[in-house]
């Protein structure tokens, strides 16, 4: 038997069902015996560090929000039976489905893997002027003032009051907690 052209998709779902409409999709295409039909689901996702309440936790959250990429082949049975899915809006693009390029399968499949490899983003809700304390490394348990905020580095500038002299501190995100 000939290998089946399969192309990828992108199918709209409603925002935070993404992972519903893939263990639905799986299931679905077991029972009817889809799997030479409909290959790969997959939901771009990214991880992200939060600081909430001085604790700091590792959260997944998709990285395209509402999309699913899904690699098929596409007759009308199986595009009637993606859109009849539930919390499934339909094809991105609206009426007939078109294949991505190439490209950006190459490009949105790379993130994807490259944003689970990533070592953990940090969400960062410091602002300047905001004190801190101080909770790893030889000024434990000191106070400061945000002086400023370095994403791209994943650093902040603490002015810290050491034997009565302020004294700029750069210091990790991990380093410190809110007050």
């Amino acid at each position: 038997m000939a290998e089946i052209e399969k192309k990828f998709y992108v199918l709209r779902a409603v925002n935070g069902k993404e992972n519903k409409v893939k263990e639905y999709l799986e299931a679905e295409i077991r029972n009817r015996n889809y799997q030479d039909r409909i290959t790969q689901i997959v939901i771009p996702t990214e991880k992200v560090m939060q600081n909430r309440n001085g604790k700091k936790t590792v959260k997944e959250r998709a990285f395209l929000p509402g999309y699913i990429i899904v690699e098929a082949a596409l007759d009308g049975e199986i595009a009637h039976f993606l859109k009849g899915i539930n919390f499934v809006v339909g094809f991105l693009g609206g009426g007939d489905p078109a294949p991505l390029r190439a490209s950006e399968v190459a490009r949105l499949l790379g993130k994807a893997d490259e944003l689970q490899e990533q070592s953990e983003e940090f969400e960062v809700d410091f602002i300047v002027g905001e004190t801190v304390k101080i909770n790893v490394g030889p000024f434990t348990g000191f106070h400061g003032e945000i002086e400023e905020i370095y994403p791209d580095k994943k650093k902040i500038k603490v002015m810290v009051k050491i034997f009565g002299r302020k004294s700029p501190l750069e210091l990790g995100y991990l380093q410190v907690e809110k007050e």
